[in-house]
């Protein structure tokens, strides 16, 4: 599934596919408010250092990330960013000019905790507060404002597993009400569809590269819906496709498509958004070093292109690897000046290589 970020500048009508969610007009006494700031973690208590930090959303908290992992208003996946068990924390500041009572309504899945100048409004962040997967929780409330004037509100929101879903929006003084119209919808058949053949079974990797983490593997007699494609290392394209509740990248040696491929779009990756990566650990120094002469390569695949060599015996920092089979497959480094990726069996590593992330 693609991911969507929706703000609310005036009408919208979004339909998210691959069995999500319709979110319907809005009437005008509805707002989400401007100038949001979000901040990520890659657990769900909200602690420690934010994974993704300061990400903008302008026009409101309205989206629906399904089983993909958060991303920011431009719909891009925050690298680093797990799709279950995260949490996260908005915060905007609003001019409310009228004074009465507003009413709110947040929809959310999973748990979610709402302040308003700094009194809670709303306390359902734990797991057990939504007994039903992939539903919603609608929760309203009424906030009183005696005197116009700026109104500081804080959204803590939680995700544990499968959808993940934030709706937060109010009626104005006067207003007729503050609930959006969100049920199920049909799956519309997708774009194209890719088949393997050959093989009994093939890799579903985390980037469209034959040295990329192997989250599964997919079967022939199975039809797999393709939703974005890529032509990095050159010699096979690459299929982003959804196997049930999983996304990953298949080659396209064996994974025949059909269908409207031109309309299938071609995108980069997370790989392609770490080249200096942001989310390591502050203290994190971890060292390889060269039991071989090592090609330095800009992606994890023997296909992509040589930046350099490093000589036997040679140390290199190691900021990222990938894996396979539960051992190290590929490492990202930075070796004088140049960040790129280097065959792990060759590395012998000192230092707590599991505080490296895995991409």
């Amino acid at each position: 599934m693609r991911r969507f970020f929706l703000g609310l500048g005036g009408l919208v009508l979004a339909v998210l596919a691959l069995g999500a969610l319709v979110v319907q007009t809005p009437t005008q006494a509805q707002v989400t408010g401007t100038g949001w700031i979000g901040n990520f973690y890659n657990n769900t208590a909200l602690t420690g250092t934010p994974i993704a930090s300061n990400i903008s959303y302008p026009n409101g908290l309205y989206f629906n990330w399904s089983v993909n992992p958060p991303a920011d208003s431009a719909g891009t996946a925050l690298p680093g960013m797990p799709p279950d068990n995260f949490s996260a924390v908005f915060t905007s500041t609003q001019q409310f000019t009228v004074v009465g009572t507003y009413n709110f309504t947040v929809f959310a899945n999973d748990g979610v905790r709402v302040y308003i100048d700094n009194q809670v409004y709303i306390n359902q962040f734990t797991q057990f507060n939504n007994p039903t997967p992939n539903a919603y929780q609608t929760f309203t409330f009424q906030y009183n404002k005696t005197v116009a004037g700026p109104v500081n509100i804080k959204v803590e929101f939680v995700e544990f597993l499968n959808d993940a879903n934030l709706v937060v929006q109010w009626s104005q003084p006067g207003g007729t009400g503050g609930q959006t119209a969100i049920g199920p919808t049909a799956t519309p058949a997708p774009i194209a569809t890719g088949s393997v053949i050959t093989v009994k079974g093939m890799a579903l990797r985390t980037g469209p590269y034959l040295g990329a983490s192997m989250v599964g593997v997919i079967r022939p007699q199975k039809v797999y819906p393709i939703l974005e494609k890529n032509f990095d290392e050159g010699l096979f394209p690459w299929y982003k496709i959804q196997d049930g509740d999983r996304f990953g990248w298949a080659s396209g040696r064996y994974l025949i498509a059909t269908g409207n491929l031109d309309a299938i779009p071609t995108t980069t990756t997370i790989f392609d958004r770490i080249d200096n990566p942001t989310d390591l650990p502050s203290a994190l120094n971890i060292v390889g070093y060269t039991r071989s002469v090592m090609n330095l390569r800009r992606r994890p695949s023997e296909r992509t292109q040589l930046l350099n060599q490093i000589p036997w015996g040679d140390g290199v920092q190691i900021i990222g690897r990938t894996v396979q089979g539960g051992q190290n497959f590929w490492l990202q480094v930075r070796w004088e000046g140049q960040t790129g990726w280097i065959y792990a069996p060759y590395i012998t590593i000192e230092g707590l290589i599991e505080a490296v992330p895995i991409r």
